[in-house]
């Protein structure tokens, strides 16, 4: 616990991981609601279907993405980290 109180180690990267999941539950979601919303002119089509599809990938790449840029910033700072101790 002392650790983190006094900030000798990073919480953050514990974390990110559970951002990453979360993420992609919030884009299941999204592309579900895409998938079987209705259009003024339209009922649920394959266009809704496609639309849905391509937002979950784009939102998993996304996240994905965002969360490996924080891990490798977080790695780095660990290198430094042990390059200054030495």
């Amino acid at each position: 616990m002392k650790n983190i109180f006094f900030f000798d180690s990073m919480l953050t990267p514990k974390i990110i991981t559970f951002v990453y999941w979360l993420s992609l539950l919030g884009g299941l979601f999204a592309a579900i609601g895409v998938m079987f919303s209705q259009s003024a002119y339209a009922g649920v089509g394959i266009s809704n279907i496609l639309g849905g599809v391509l937002l979950f990938i784009g939102i998993a790449i996304a996240a994905r993405i965002y969360c490996e840029i924080l891990i490798v910033i977080f790695k780095i700072h660990d290198n430094l980290k042990k390059l200054a101790d030495k």
